[in-house]
């Protein structure tokens, strides 16, 4: 299926990596969104946003005119990329200069000196996209102005961390549209949505949200697979929406994007990559594409999600990845972590 193939596209955007080399920033091209600078903040250890932030900045600069800055979760020595490393995410004074955030990160904390950064950005009412472990994408009681680490996704994104309402790499996600809803612009040319991660269980929602696709239960992680019957999908999750959010100073409001899937996998999937895209032009305020263009600009080579935990760990010190990796013109490619179930759909680089 068309969904699941990588492209190799030329790439004529900018690749910039910082004398620090800690964040990678990518030159929009001529486009919409020209003029218009995105972070894109990765962090997590399960499900590889590493690997997808870098591929959504490339489509966003070369192919829609955004300046995209990534920034990357690394060692505590600083000396290469470690998703392990719960505070270890740098570059959060980037979004003093952002218009929007797409974040991935999972359970992160933050000092109180780049906590601040995120509270300026949000008491702007500046637009958020939040992927996957965006729903617990910090951890910890501290804050950011009036929102601790614990509360940030519900009260940025619409939800906290619920459970996996499928079975965790047993059962696949499919993207159904909200019947009510099919008419908005974010969902313009949005038809196939399917991803090998779960559907999360999503129950905090409120009538100010607006849900644009809910999440069928797959009977396995076969692209082709049913839905699964009975009462597992009845009814079923919420797993795109839109949520309005009240900043940190208690009256500025900002709008987000949320969606639960996100593994680096289910962007395999063509219009998960357009949801997002979509989402970005509508937050943003710019007129929505009829069908946006979101082929890779460099082929895409996920890893499937999972840990690298215990003594499997030091396979980021024997990595050493850092930004200039995953910059234009680069294709990494990484094994996947122990438990990884047959799915054979992942490009394979030759």
């Amino acid at each position: 299926m068309k969904r699941f193939l990588a492209t190799a596209i030329g790439a004529l955007s900018t690749c910039v990596v910082t004398a620090e080399e800690k964040w990678l920033s990518f030159k929009g091209n001529e486009g919409p969104g020209k003029g218009k600078h995105i972070v894109l903040v990765s962090g997590d250890e399960e499900y590889r946003s590493e690997e997808t932030m870098p591929m959504l900045a490339k489509i966003l600069s070369h192919r829609h005119g955004f300046d995209c800055t990534v920034l990357f979760s690394w060692s505590k020595d600083g000396k290469y990329i470690d998703p392990n490393n719960a505070g270890g995410v740098r570059g959060w004074d980037q979004l003093a200069k952002a218009d929007l955030m797409i974040i991935g990160t999972r359970m992160r904390t933050v000092t109180p000196e780049d906590a601040k950064y995120m509270t300026d950005f949000l008491n702007t009412g500046k637009p958020v996209v939040g992927y996957r472990t965006s729903t617990h994408a910090f951890k910890g009681s501290w804050k950011f102005g009036t929102i601790s680490g614990n509360d940030w996704g519900i009260r940025i994104v619409g939800e906290r961390w619920v459970n996996h309402h499928g079975k965790h790499k047993g059962q696949g996600a499919r993207g159904v549209i909200e019947p009510a809803n099919k008419d908005h612009a974010i969902l313009n040319s949005v038809k196939d949505v399917f991803g090998p991660s779960d559907v999360y269980g999503v129950k905090n929602l409120i009538d100010a949200d607006t849900v644009l696709l809910r999440g069928a239960v797959t009977e396995t992680l076969d692209p082709a697979s049913k839905n699964v019957s009975g009462k597992q999908n009845e009814p079923m999750m919420a797993l795109a929406w839109l949520h309005p959010y009240t900043a940190p100073n208690g009256t500025t409001k900002g709008q987000a994007f949320c969606t639960t899937m996100g593994a680096s996998v289910d962007f395999l999937s063509e219009d998960l990559r357009r949801i997002l895209v979509n989402a970005t032009y509508h937050l943003l305020g710019l007129k929505v594409l009829d069908k946006a263009d979101v082929d890779y600009v460099d082929p895409f080579f996920p890893s499937f999600y999972g840990f690298w935990n215990g003594k499997n760990a030091k396979i980021w010190s024997e990595r050493k990845m850092v930004p200039a990796d995953f910059g234009l013109g680069k294709t990494p490619h990484v094994t996947s972590p122990p438990g990884t179930p047959d799915w054979p759909h992942i490009p394979m680089k030759k």
